[in-house]
């Protein structure tokens, strides 16, 4: 095993990735319409000529993940450790963040609704109808195959090059077992690797900070009757920057894992509160029916093509964001799971993950659509005129004590993103760096830039977080191939440790006469 030395700051990816979002900075401030049209314009290529390949790139991550974790191999043990470094409820926690956080409270308030409104054209496009197919879709698209490429097969090949061979933990380890060593010694390819990854990286952040921004303005507006200014908006950024830096600066162990662990404690009160003072049983016919129609659906949902249009707004959307966030998740998901078996891991991100996000979809989302069937336009009115933060504080000023959750939810949202903006900038700080203790200041200035780079989109206006937002759909171009050779290259990877862990034997040629 190549010994795992210290690798110096990748000044030229630095430069390259740090150029490239400087840049489209000076071009939003100049005409932020013309950097709206061109993205928009790439974002409707990307989704017409990748959709069908991201849609079968998910489904076959899966699948193959599935058949790893119950094959043989799934008692292959990762990492180089005999057994794990955190307990099991720590590290769930852990991964929870990580996806759940982009969408935990306003889309999980919203999806459920939207797909209620306007019923999905897979299930025939009616109005206020299909209530099981409306949380079906909502489950698809936060559920088993979304997870699954944020940190299975890919973090298998990670973990193998990172600890096993002693390369350094960057995205383009990924393509080690195609190329050999010669990924990690100036190469073009890899930097550009590397600085994809980072860019759609940065977009998949900036955007859920800017929007968070906005949300929590309104918010506080509709409860408190404070401004709903850019000014509001800039300074519940700066709060959530403070807390990130803070947390990447003492590092996985401490910051990180704290804010994980409050994130999903809170999240469990919250949801408990919700679901006994909510409308109970409707939110557990709710998760039950969206569940089996999700499973009797699978196969359809996951190869649907009838209609690119709603495709483009909603599966290809979310596939392409989530391939954005994919690498610098798998370099998380490699940190925090030395000494887990490859079973251990892929049922916690592609199974107990996915349970645990629909459940919530279920109460949040439940209770809107059972509000809404109640006394049709009180959610859907208010989602129809403000969009996702109005739908969260009309679901509940329907319920008891309705300030005071609506409060908890925010405070909730707040701590979700700064979970998401620590986390990544702790990633982005391995993938410069190579190291998985990478240096404090590198992983603070992160965070910092993500917070100041924010700040500045929020002045030229909201359609700029759209556009930064959207623009991670199209850099998941390049990183949905980065993607592609783990689902060959993990079962071979898997094999290899089998044999080597002693788990399996090779079975001895028979010599031909």
């Amino acid at each position: 095993m190549q010994e795992n030395k210290k690798v110096k700051t990748d000044w030229t990816v630095f430069a390259v990735s740090g150029g490239f979002l400087i840049l489209f900075i000076i071009l939003s401030f100049i005409d932020s319409e013309m950097v709206g049209n061109w993205i928009n314009k790439l974002f409707g290529y990307s989704a017409d000529f990748f959709g069908a390949y991201w849609q079968l790139l998910l489904f076959g991550n899966f699948i193959i993940g599935i058949f790893l974790a119950f094959s043989r191999y799934g008692k292959v043990r990762l990492g180089n450790l005999d057994k794990p470094k955190y307990s099991y409820y720590r590290w769930v926690a852990m991964i929870l963040v990580t996806l759940l956080a982009s969408g935990g409270i306003f889309w999980a308030a919203a999806e459920p609704m939207y797909h209620y409104m306007a019923e999905p054209p897979l299930f025939g496009g009616g109005e206020f109808s299909n209530i099981p197919g409306a949380f079906a879709q909502a489950f698809f698209h936060w559920g088993f195959a979304a997870w699954a490429i944020l940190g299975t097969l890919a973090t298998i090949v990670m973990m193998y090059v990172h600890y096993t061979r002693g390369f350094p933990m960057r995205p383009r380890s990924l393509l080690f077992p195609i190329f050999g060593e010669k990924i990690f010694h100036k190469s073009i390819l890899g930097s550009t690797a590397d600085i994809v990854s980072i860019i759609a990286t940065a977009a998949g952040t900036l955007g859920p900070l800017g929007f968070l921004g906005l949300q929590i303005s309104y918010g506080l507006n509709h409860l408190f009757d404070v401004p709903n200014t850019v000014t509001t908006s800039i300074m519940v950024v700066v709060v959530l920057v403070i807390i990130a830096a803070i947390s990447a600066a003492t590092g996985v162990d401490r910051g990180i894992l704290l804010l994980s662990r409050l994130n999903v404690g809170m999240t469990i009160v919250l949801g408990t509160i919700v679901l006994v003072i909510g409308p109970t049983l409707f939110i557990i016919d709710a998760f039950v029916g969206g569940m089996g129609f999700q499973l009797q659906n699978f196969f359809t949902m996951s190869f649907y093509r009838g209609d690119d249009a709603w495709l483009g707004l909603w599966t290809i959307f979310f596939w392409g964001w989530f391939i954005g966030y994919g690498p610098m998740l798998i370099i998380f998901i490699s940190r925090i799971s030395r000494g887990r078996t490859i079973r251990d891991l892929i049922i916690a991100v592609s199974i107990v993950a996915p349970l645990v996000t629909n459940f919530w979809f279920s109460v949040v989302g439940g209770t809107g659509v059972f509000f809404e069937i109640e006394n049709p336009g009180s959610v859907s009115g208010a989602l129809n005129e403000a969009g996702m933060p109005a739908a969260v504080m009309a679901i509940m000023d329907q319920l008891p004590m309705g300030t005071v959750m609506a409060v908890m939810f925010l405070i909730i949202s707040v701590i979700f993103v700064a979970t998401t903006t620590d986390t990544m900038s702790y990633t982005i700080a391995v993938t410069l760096t190579g190291n998985d203790h990478p240096q404090r200041w590198l992983r603070v200035f992160w965070a910092l830039i993500f917070g100041g780079t924010t700040m500045m989109i929020l002045t030229i206006g909201e359609g700029s977080i759209t556009a930064i937002q959207n623009s991670i759909v199209i850099t998941a171009v390049p990183v949905s191939i980065l993607l592609l050779p783990p689902l060959w290259t993990a079962p071979r990877i898997a094999r290899k440790m089998a044999l080597k862990q002693g788990l399996i034997w090779e079975r001895p040629r028979r010599k031909s006469n």
